[in-house]
This record gives structure tokens, C-alpha cells and sequence, in this order.
């Protein structure tokens, strides 16, 4: 990891640098130190390359240079800063709040030490100032933020003519948890299951960045059969999910028999999971320094199940309906979906090489999976998931067949920072910790949904209304893994 000071006038430099380098911003994290501020930057590159910038501020004050000019992310995690730690970015683009809603208190910042309880909320600063989409029949359709079903909170702004979509806002960040703060003072092992409860379909890709993170902090190592263990329940997770998703498409456009088919296969999945872990999400599974498997998996009951799969997405593209609604629908160009900085199958899907199972491997796991659509539409997100399910459940099963003996190392003392990536279902996650006295002083989480997110309305401009829960779901974002 290379580490480095800068100074708020020096930041835009150093960060120009490294993008020509080939690193992305991959975290942007505040911090209070008590008699200062501190804002940290890591940016990330293929070949397991990473970078940390790290801009002392002033507690009075402080203010850095937007980076929004030279990374999207970027702007949004400093928008994301402003909100919970009062740092300014100057000069950014698009300086009005992300994380904190208007009705929030101005000059309060949660993340501060100094914080204190929350205010009373008091009358909202100013109706949000949503994008006016104006002309001949034109029309606006407001949905949410409280929706039909278990799905959690969003407010999505639609500007239409007739039925075509010219604009979408997604307002999110209705749930905010104040999770980061949550980690603070904790001992790193009580960390995991928060870690686990970030996201809760993602519960192996969030322990294992968070492990990841605190084993660099604490520079412990792992043996190659606990990484192997890892891998396996990582795996199982990107299965059972991507099969839910599979089915979900295939009834937004009427198949429901295929959906129920679908999920069908998920609950032998989530019943094999509880097998394996004890859990049908497979939590308790990574822990720090090791793994933990109650029984190993059944390598044959995996293939069957994922062989099922693919059955079922044969049959949707088989049927003309299904593959005409996938087709051509809610495309995200190459460079969209590059300049977004998406991640996950969204990027895989758009032709971006974006896996932190090769990019920043913590196991040898060969080939990546060669995708055999490229086009950013739904259809191409679709084939995208059917071909990891394969690909999944053969690492499952050669990864399997090489475990021997599982350990897990002492819990060290101790005080520094690290850095954890892991390639959860979604896309890459990210933590940072840093840990002081052997507690946890600061955790910051990224979930790729904070990436994903602002990429879904550029996908759905000139799709049609009715097609927005097939898009959505194509997508399938996360609202808590976003709304720390």
C-alpha cells in the first residue's frame, strides 16, 4: 500500500496522477481526530495495486478541492462527506446535499465527534431541487418513497412524454442507519455481525471485506484452506442470489411460472446454505482470521441446482416474448458505464473488466468467466448472472474437493489501518479500518450499489415507464447497503 500526506491544494495533483496511472477512487473516507479533521482517499488498480491519500484539515472550517472534475465517484463521496463530517469540497459541480434530507438541521454533522444526539427536525430546508423537465406534454410521475411489498424505501421522480422516460431522479438515503458509527470502540470480532447486517443478501461479501480490512490492519495471516472456505461460502452467495434474480426478471414481463420455478431452486440453495453455515444467508461463516464450516458442501446438490438454472434461463430466452422485452432494453453504454464507475455485472455487462475475484485476488482462482454479451441492455445484465451461476458452482466444487484442515489465527492487539476488497454478488465491496488500542477507532464500508446507483437512471432514459421494474430489478441495487 503506498501511503502519502498531501496538503488540500496538493490533493487534485496526486489524485491526476494516480487515474493516469489506471487507479479508480474506490473510497473517499471522512475522519475526526479530535484536534483535526482528516479526509482519506483510496484509490484502487488492477494487479492488486492501491493507493492512500490522506489531506489533514482543520476542525474549524474545513475545505479541500472537489475531485468531481476528475472521478464521478469522487464527487459523490464528497458530497456524501460534506454532509456527515461538514467537510466542503470547493468548486463542485453539484454542491447540495446527498446523505442528509432537508428536513435534517444545518450545521449538524453526525459523523463529528462532538456530535451529540440528534436534533429535533425541524421544517425542510427548501423543496429539493429535483430537475425541471418542461415542454408539450410533458409530465411528471412521482413514486414512493413507501412502495408496495417488502421493498425499502425510494423516492423516484419521473419526467415523461406519453410513456417514454426523458428523466429520472432516484432519491435515496430515507433509511440512513448511521452504521460507520455503530463500529466505533467495538473489538474488531464484534464488528462481523454488523458487517453481516449491511446489506442483508450480502452478508459473506461485507464480513469478508471487513475481515480483509482489520487482518491488514492487524497484519495477520490467513492459511490457504480458510481462503479457500471463504471463496466456497462466497460463491454460494453470488449463486443463491443471482438464481432469485434470474426469476424476478423472467415474471417482470409476465413468466411467472419460470419465476416460481426460480425460486424453487433459491430455496434449496438457502437450505443447503443453512447446512453449511448454520444460516441460510451464511452468516457466521468468515470470521477473523479464519472461516468456519459446519459441514462441507454438497458439491453434487450445487451443480444440480445450478444446472436447473441454466434450464431456466434457456427457457426465458427461448421464449419470444422474454427475449424481446431483454433486448435493446435500458442500454448503459461502455462509456457510461465506465465514466459512472460501475462495478459488478452492471460493468460486465456494459464490457468493463471489472472483478475484484482477479483484480485484487486474496486466492489463485484461474480464468475469469468470459462473458458472451456485452451490450448494457437487460438482456446482456441477464446472461451476465446465468453464466456466473456456472462458473460459481465449478469453483464451488473444485474449491471444495482441495480443503483439508480449517484454522484461525489469535485475535492481535494493536493499532494501525487496512484495507479489504471482496468481489461480493452486487460487485466489489470496499472497507477501511483503523484501529486504535485494539478497538475499532473508524470503519468505513462501500457497498457497489453507492457506485451503481446513479447509473440506473442514465440506462432508463428513453425506456418506456412500464419497463421500469424489469430495469430495476436488472439492476437490483441495494437501498441499506447504500444508505449507511
Amino acid at each position: 500500500m503506498n501511503v502519502r500526506e498531501a496538503t488540500p491544494a496538493e490533493l487534485p495533483a496526486a489524485a491526476e496522477s494516480l487515474l493516469t496511472e489506471g487507479f479508480r477512487v474506490a473510497l473517499v473516507s471522512g475522519h475526526d481526530d479530535g484536534d483535526r479533521l482528516r479526509a482519506v482517499y483510496l484509490f484502487l488498480a488492477e494487479g492488486d495495486r492501491r493507493a492512500e491519500v490522506h489531506v489533514p484539515l482543520p476542525a474549524a472550517g474545513p475545505r479541500l478541492p472537489s475531485l468531481a472534475r476528475l472521478s464521478f465517484p469522487a464527487g459523490r463521496f464528497e458530497r456524501e462527506m460534506r454532509d456527515l463530517f461538514g467537510i466542503v469540497p470547493d468548486g463542485h459541480p453539484l454542491p447540495r446535499r446527498l446523505v442528509r434530507h432537508f428536513h435534517w438541521p444545518r450545521g449538524w454533522y453526525p459523523m463529528r465527534s462532538g456530535a451529540g444526539a440528534p436534533p429535533e427536525f425541524g421544517e425542510a430546508d427548501g423543496p429539493y431541487p429535483f430537475r425541471a423537465v418542461e415542454g408539450a406534454g410533458v409530465s411528471e410521475i412521482p413514486v414512493g418513497p413507501v412502495h408496495a411489498g417488502m421493498i425499502e424505501p425510494g423516492h423516484f421522480r419521473f419526467s415523461v412524454s406519453g410513456e417514454t422516460i426523458l428523466n429520472l431522479k432516484a432519491r435515496l438515503w430515507f433509511v440512513h442507519k448511521g452504521l460507520e458509527a455503530l463500529f466505533s470502540g467495538r473489538e474488531p470480532g464484534a464488528g462481523i455481525e454488523l458487517a453481516e447486517r449491511i446489506s442483508g443478501d450480502t452478508a459473506v461479501g461485507h464480513a469478508l471485506a471487513y475481515c480483509l480490512a482489520v487482518e491488514d490492519a492487524q497484519g495477520r495471516e490467513v492459511s490457504a484452506d480458510a481462503a479457500r472456505v471463504r471463496a466456497v461460502l462466497l460463491e454460494l452467495e453470488r449463486i443463491h442470489n443471482h438464481v432469485a434474480d434470474l426469476g424476478a426478471l423472467c415474471n417482470d414481463v409476465g413468466h411467472s411460472v419460470l419465476n416460481s420455478h426460480a425460486q424453487t431452486v433459491r430455496e434449496k440453495l438457502l437450505r443447503h446454505n443453512e447446512e453449511v453455515t448454520g444460516h441460510r444467508l451464511l452468516r457466521g461463516g468468515v470470521r477473523l482470521g479464519g472461516a468456519r464450516l459446519a459441514r462441507l458442501p454438497d458439491t453434487a446438490k450445487v451443480r444440480a441446482l445450478a444446472a436447473e438454472a441454466g434450464e431456466i434461463a434457456q427457457l426465458a430466452l427461448d421464449h419470444s416474448v422474454v427475449r424481446d422485452r431483454f433486448a435493446g432494453t435500458a442500454v448503459l453504454s461502455p462509456r457510461q458505464a465506465a465514466d459512472l464507475g460501475t462495478l459488478g455485472y452492471v460493468a460486465r455487462a456494459s464490457g468493463l473488466r471489472r472483478d475484484a475475484r482477479y483484480e485484487h485476488p486474496f486466492l489463485d482462482l484461474g480464468e475469469p468467466v468470459r462473458h458472451a454479451r456485452t451490450d448494457g441492455d437487460v438482456l446482456s445484465r441477464f446472461l451476465v448472472r446465468a453464466e456466473e451461476i456456472a462458473h460459481s458452482a465449478a469453483l464451488v466444487e473444485r474449491l471444495t474437493g482441495s480443503l483439508g484442515s480449517r484454522s484461525e489465527t489469535a485475535d492481535p492487539a494493536g493499532s494501525g489501518s487496512g484495507a479489504g476488497v471482496a468481489e461480493g454478488w452486487r460487485g466489489t465491496i470496499v472497507h477501511r479500518v483503523e484501529l486504535s488500542g485494539g478497538v475499532l477507532s473508524r470503519v468505513k464500508a462501500v457497498d457497489p450499489s453507492f457506485f451503481n446507483w446513479p447509473a440506473l437512471p442514465v440506462a432508463l432514459v428513453d425506456t418506456i415507464v412500464p419497463d421500469f421494474p424489469l430495469v430495476n430489478k436488472s439492476f437490483n441495487l441495494s437501498y441499506a447497503g447504500n444508505d449507511l
